[in-house]
């Protein structure tokens, strides 16, 4: 068992929470007994597995944690990126920097679309421990993809037309900037698309949510073009 901090694991683990390292090193930390399930469900062999009281003293782990006291178990893995493909449905995200925002989006598109989530300029780390968080292990299933979507690019955007009313074709591509930017001006969008809000109501969604409401109504109609 582990009982000295300087261990090379702890150090590696701790080194690892900024995103320089994270992305010098092509690895990840995942926190907790329901993602380290998921990433060993999905067959990502871990670099290294840390279980309190198993392998490592308790206190200390707890040190290297994000999340403070009670870490039961944390496991290292070397980050896996996709590449964009024409699924019937899929995700692009330009300039989203919460990680929160990029883990529940690539729940969401996993749990209603199974498509991929196409990250580009700007966005946040979706293997910071938050977008892991978020994610719900669904980053394991479905890992995130870097480079050009394909399909017809729908762009969400305030204002423009009902997105219920667009009429597109499989692979479609749902296109989000950040809830306050939206997409760049010079964006190549094929189409425009928007979710109605209620009069009244606030003025826009977070990028997750209308991000989930328009996985919902594409991934059905897309499903239902066989």
């Amino acid at each position: 068992m582990i009982t000295s901090p300087h261990n090379d694991k702890l150090k590696l683990i701790g080194k690892l929470r900024a995103r320089k390292h994270r992305d010098r090193e092509g690895l990840l930390v995942a926190e907790g007994e329901d993602l380290v399930a998921m990433a060993a469900a999905a067959g990502w062999e871990e670099v290294a597995l840390l279980r309190a009281g198993e392998d490592v003293d308790p206190e200390l782990l707890d040190r290297v944690s994000e999340l403070g006291s009670g870490t039961r178990v944390i496991g290292v893995y070397r980050q896996r990126w996709g590449a964009p493909s024409a699924a019937a449905v899929s995700v692009y995200l330009d300039g989203v920097g919460d990680p929160g925002n990029i883990g529940a989006v690539i729940r969401s598109a996993h749990a209603l679309a199974d498509g991929p989530v196409v990250l580009g300029p700007g966005c946040a780390d979706p293997y910071s421990p938050k977008a892991l968080r978020a994610s719900m292990g669904s980053i394991f299933a479905r890992p995130p993809a870097r480079g050009e979507p394909v399909g017809t690019r729908v762009a969400l955007e305030r204002g423009a037309p009902p997105l219920a009313g667009v009429e597109v074709s499989p692979p479609a591509v749902i296109c989000l900037g950040s809830e306050r930017d939206g997409l760049p001006a010079d964006f190549p969008s094929d189409l425009r698309a928007g979710i109605p809000l209620r009069e009244g109501g606030p003025d826009s969604l977070n990028v997750a949510m209308a991000a989930t409401v328009a996985l919902y109504e594409l991934g059905n109609r897309m499903a239902a073009h066989g």
